[in-house]
């Protein structure tokens, strides 16, 4: 997470605070999907089900892949578990937040079809980050 993300926090409004994310991280209602390859940890998700407003959704806080193990596909076949996890658990949605200074996260969620979500701020709001959502197919 510190290796991925850190510099990207930084030069973001929120700046980075490790130990706040390290509290996020091991809250209670934080669930994991985890990649190994060969007994090593090469990525992780951090979502979680949550009601966004009012909407039931699997939020996806984090994707965290090592960088030697980006671009193979297992970016997009954590993505798609966690849309067979919403779908399973009859979430209307999965959701995630990305900073709009991250133009290969970006683009990597937009080649799967996430679009700004209803929640995305209006652009009068100026923040550095868009929310992204893709609708569950089963609950439309």
């Amino acid at each position: 997470m510190e290796r991925n993300m850190k510099k990207l926090y930084e030069e973001s409004s929120w700046g980075w605070n490790g130990e706040a994310k390290k509290t996020e991280l091991t809250e209670d209602s934080a669930w994991y999907l985890i990649a190994s390859s060969e007994g090593k940890k090469i990525g992780f998700s951090h979502f979680r089900f949550d009601l966004d407003d009012g909407v039931a959704v699997l939020y996806c806080y984090e994707l965290q892949l090592e960088l030697l193990e980006r671009r193979k596909g297992l970016g997009r076949f954590m993505m798609q578990a966690l849309e067979a996890i919403a779908a399973k658990n009859q979430m209307q949605k999965v959701v995630l937040t990305v900073l709009k200074h991250n133009p290969m996260a970006l683009s990597f969620f937009y080649k799967l079809g996430y679009k700004l979500d209803s929640t995305n701020p209006p652009p009068s709001e100026e923040v550095d980050y868009v929310i992204l959502s893709k609708q569950n197919l089963l609950c439309e």
